[in-house]
């Protein structure tokens, strides 16, 4: 049986370095989505988001698995994109204010069918209440700087503003939504050690 794990393929999008911040071209790929609003903190929502997402993510790892195309593959990290309605205002201090998309990357293999598929087979066994909100879809990002950050997502700061002064540097200017990929289960390891990929799209660059 083949077996993939999709971090290695994709190391140049899913493991940047901590030191240095990397230009890296964002292509198409396919997303589970679920889109939501508020602190994340304090909003279920955004739990019920992440269960639905991990459950579909699952299932389908196992159709596939065990389908025609006889394909073992990792599931791929939790990833949020974060915006507010007018950007002036996004800040961490008005985290209430903030609308955001949680999403999962999909291998090739998945199509709408099997999507499909698998949301009905996870509505018949655990029916999370985010699953009649998620959608398949294809998300492209583009040009985009981005880099590790490691420690808790309340020091994240000094790591975005890193990122935002290269790209300024660069000529550049931001373009598109906050995106932060979610490499560590924070349910097991120390918070001084979470990975996160922190990454922005931009325009322009001399």
């Amino acid at each position: 049986m083949k077996k993939i794990d999709y971090k290695k393929e994709l190391k140049h999008l899913y493991g940047p370095s901590a030191k240095e911040v990397a230009v890296v071209d964002v292509p198409a790929m396919n997303f589970l989505m679920i889109d939501g609003a508020g602190d994340p903190n304090t909003t279920p929502f955004f739990q019920e988001a992440t269960e639905a997402l991990f459950a579909v993510s699952y299932q389908l790892k196992f159709m596939i698995k065990k389908g025609a195309q006889q394909v073992d593959y990792s599931v791929m990290p939790l990833e949020g994109l974060w915006w507010a309605e007018d950007m002036v205002q996004f800040s961490v201090e008005k985290k209430g204010d903030w609308l955001w998309t949680l999403l999962m990357m999909q291998p090739e293999f998945v199509t709408p069918e099997l999507f499909a598929e698998a949301v009905e087979q996870v509505k018949r066994k655990k029916n999370p209440a985010a699953l009649p909100l998620m959608c398949f879809e294809a998300y492209a990002e583009g040009q985009a700087a981005q880099i590790m950050h490691i420690g808790p997502f309340s020091e994240e700061g000094p790591t975005i503003a890193k990122l935002h002064d290269f790209i300024a540097a660069n000529g550049g200017a931001l373009a598109g939504k906050h995106h932060e990929i979610y490499l560590s289960d924070i349910r097991k390891a120390a918070s001084e050690k979470w990975k996160t990929v922190i990454r922005q799209p931009f325009k322009g660059r001399n």
